[in-house]
Order: structure tokens, then C-alpha cells, then sequence
């Protein structure tokens, strides 16, 4: 061995230990703002099913009508991949886990919507299908039908509506607590906000509930839907979407992205309404910063250009749902919404495809940085994080099975979650 290096230092103890009394605020404030991801598993859809159409079979009834429609219009592996321009590779695999995904699971979160989706006759009749609703996905949980998560989007929380939306919610978490409880994979939605202070509102209802039927503080959370121009720009210019999740208080659990609404507010006329406008990619790019580290989760918005009709309509719309679908995914938004059971299919194959095409180099990578062997790429922490999450997602959602996983990156789901939510100073441990 050589000779030891003399190490000497020039300042006292008491500066570093100033410099850390200093920053004691700015570390329990980086703490609190920004938790990191949650670690659960993100739904890579949301569904909007109308209040007066959600039935105990809607979950079934949108898988097998997904299914007829593949066996129709494309009925086998190779017509399906010549569809969406799968490689030969991928054909098999991909049309055969999203036949099993179809039959298994064919929602990953439903939202029943009592918004703009939703026409009741009357006060009274909206009552009662809240009542309903509630009723129906207590079952759907007793009985292990229901999908991984389920919930109701509530109207917003502007004056025309606002009593509305509070009596609705009221009637559909009572429901849930006199059925059983409320569910683990419950989700509840607030549309059309444009002001913080309606998400310090939702924060107040929901707070009342919990203290009304002793529930644990923090227990009810919700998603935040961005619809407006305002809720991006405030009007002294501020990112009014980053002042909206520090008003919900810890609750907001997602940000989603409502593409016709939001597009309608900047004057988009409608033939250019969509996911991969200029002025979508704006928002969500401003959503995501906004978002990041916050253990808030950004969701894409949808399509309207629904795959019916004549089988060279129900390919033309399959190929742009699928195409947006992937363009979301190499954008960091796991999440979008679907309308229709068609819609499935192509949600499906492209996020299997998209897991399936990155899975044995990310795993090799993720191998050799565990390992700490050489390579082509020098992996950090954060690379690290990021590969073991793209793997724990094509997990959850079917994409990949743990078997293969394990077998490539010699890694356990308990080492990938670990990777992927390290603590804060892990990050720069190897001083990237």
C-alpha cells in the first residue's frame, strides 16, 4: 500500500454545524413539499363512466365489448400488429396480454361522473344515483369485481354548481361508510378548478367528513383536474397549478389534464382539440414541473375520435389513440383518460409495447449498476431510480411478469422498489 495521505482541514466544527442550523428550515421544508413518489401503483388510465350508466356490470360489460371489437377488427396477432406497426417480436406477446388484460382486468381505475358526462332529471334523482354509486362499488369491492381503483368525479366548485357538488359527494362518502367503509382504491375528482382557494374549499369538506365519522385525518385525497387557462397563468403570472397542490395540504394525489375544456378556454377551434397540441403540451409540461418530487401524479388527457364504425375507421382510430398513447409515455405521463371500450385495446398495446421494447436493456442496465460493473453507460442514483421504476410500472399494469424480471436483473420487487424510492440524499451519494 502507499504512503497514507495527511488530511487536514482549515475550518472549525461550529461553521458546519451553523451551516446545518441555518438550513434546519429549508430541510423540513424540502421534506415536506416534496416527499417523492408515493411508491403505489399508478393506473395507466382512467375511465369516465356517466352517473346514470355506471352499473354493477360496466366493468365486464367494457371488457367484453373491448374484446369483441379486437376478435372483429383484427382478430389475431399479426393483423393487430400490422394495424399499429408492432414488430414481429412484439406481435405475439403484446396481442396476447392485452386479450389476458381484457379478461382479467379490463379497467384499471373507473371514475363514475357526475359532471359533464352526467344529465339528471332532477335534485332529487342525482341524489339517488349517488346513492347507488356508492352502493355498487362497496359491492364491487366486497365481493373482489371492482377495478384497482374507483370513484366519482364530483361537479366543481363554482357557484352554479358548488351545492351540487357538496351534496353529491356528501351522499356518495356516506353511502361508502354505511356499506362497509370507505375502499382502499377509492379516487375522487375535482373538475374545473381555477383558484387555490377551491382546493382549500375541497380540503375544508373533506376534513369535515373525516371529523364527522372519526376517520384518521388525511384520510380522503383527490385528484385536481386542469381545465383552465387559469389554473396554468394565474393572473399576476404566477403557475397557479404549483399554489394549487400546496393548498390541497397533502391531499391532491393527481393532476389531470382535461384536453377539450382546457382547449376550449384558449379558443382551439375543435378540429385541432387535442392531446398533442402546442398549448396541451405547454400545460402538462408546466403541470409535470410543478408536480415533480411532490408525490403528486400528472394523468394525460384523452381523445374524442371514438373507433366505431367500418373496420377502416375503427384501424384509423385505433392508430391515433395508440400513437398518442406512446407519445404520452416517452413524455413521462403513465396516465391518460379513455372513453369508450374501444379504447382499451390500443391503451393496452401501446403501454405493453412501450415496456416490452425498453425491458431487456433497462433491465441490464439496472443489473450492471447493482452489480457495479462497467459498461457503455455510466449509471447514477437517479438513472438507477428511474430504470427500477419503468420496471415496477410494466409490472403493475401486466406488461412484464416478475419472473422475467428477476431472472434479468437478479433484482427482487422489494431491491427494485428500494431503487426506485431512495432517500433524498442517496441521490447524490456518488456526487453526480
Amino acid at each position: 500500500m502507499g504512503q497514507q495521505e495527511k488530511v487536514s482541514t482549515s475550518l472549525a466544527g461550529a461553521v458546519s454545524e451553523g451551516i446545518s442550523a441555518s438550513l434546519a428550515p429549508v430541510d423540513a421544508e424540502l421534506e415536506r413539499r416534496y416527499p417523492g413518489d408515493p411508491g403505489t401503483r399508478q393506473p395507466v388510465h382512467t375511465v369516465y363512466v356517466p352517473a346514470d350508466a355506471f352499473a354493477a356490470g360496466t366493468l365486464r360489460s367494457w371488457g367484453d365489448q373491448a374484446l369483441a371489437q379486437l376478435d372483429e377488427h383484427a382478430p389475431d396477432a399479426a393483423s393487430f400488429a400490422a394495424v399499429l406497426g408492432l414488430s414481429e417480436e412484439l406481435a405475439e406477446p403484446v396481442h396476447s396480454r392485452v386479450r389476458a388484460k381484457l379478461e382479467r382486468e379490463p379497467i384499471e381505475d373507473l371514475r363514475v361522473d357526475f359532471e359533464d358526462g352526467y344529465r339528471p332529471a332532477s335534485s332529487a334523482d342525482e341524489d339517488e344515483t349517488a346513492a347507488r354509486a356508492a352502493r355498487v362499488i362497496s359491492e364491487a369491492y366486497a365481493k373482489g369485481t371492482a377495478a384497482p381503483y374507483m370513484g366519482i368525479r364530483m361537479k366543481c366548485m363554482e357557484a352554479p354548481v358548488r351545492d351540487r357538488g357538496i351534496r353529491t359527494l356528501d351522499i356518495f362518502l356516506t353511502g361508502l361508510m354505511e356499506n362497509g367503509g370507505l375502499p382502499d382504491g377509492l379516487v375522487l375528482t375535482l373538475p374545473k378548478v381555477t383558484y387555490p382557494e377551491q382546493v382549500t374549499a375541497m380540503v375544508r369538506l373533506l376534513e369535515a367528513f373525516e371529523k364527522q365519522h372519526g376517520l384518521d385525518a388525511g384520510r380522503l385525497g383527490f385528484e385536481i383536474q386542469i381545465e383552465t387557462s387559469q389554473s396554468i397563468l394565474a393572473a399576476d403570472g404566477t403557475a397557479a397549478v404549483a399554489r394549487m397542490i400546496d393548498a390541497a395540504e397533502g391531499r391532491a394525489t393527481g393532476l389531470h389534464y382535461g384536453t377539450f375544456d382546457y382547449s376550449a378556454c384558449l379558443g382551439v377551434s375543435a378540429a385541432y382539440q387535442a392531446s398533442d397540441h402546442p398549448a396541451a403540451d405547454y400545460a402538462k409540461a408546466v403541470m409535470q414541473v410543478a408536480a415533480a418530487g411532490t408525490g403528486v401524479r400528472v394523468s394525460d388527457g384523452s381523445t374524442n375520435v371514438l373507433p366505431i364504425g367500418s373496420t377502416a375507421k375503427v384501424h384509423d382510430a385505433w392508430r391515433l389513440h395508440y400513437g398518442l398513447t406512446r407519445r404520452a409515455l416517452a413524455r413521462a405521463y403513465y396516465q391518460g383518460w379513455d372513453m369508450h371500450p374501444g379504447h382499451i385495446p390500443t391503451r393496452y398495446a401501446a403501454v405493453f409495447a412501450f415496456y416490452r421494447e425498453g425491458f431487456e436493456q433497462a433491465a441490464a442496465r439496472l443489473a450492471a449498476y447493482a452489480n457495479q460493473a462497467s459498461g457503455d453507460i455510466a449509471d447514477e442514483p437517479a438513472t438507477a431510480k428511474a430504470l427500477a421504476g419503468y420496471l415496477l410500472r410494466g409490472l403493475d399494469c401486466g406488461a412484464l411478469d416478475v419472473a422475467e424480471v428477476a431472472r434479468l436483473t437478479g433484482q427482487t420487487r422489494a431491491d427494485l422498489e428500494g431503487y426506485a424510492a431512495p432517500r433524498r440524499g442517496d441521490l447524490t451519494v456518488s456526487g453526480q
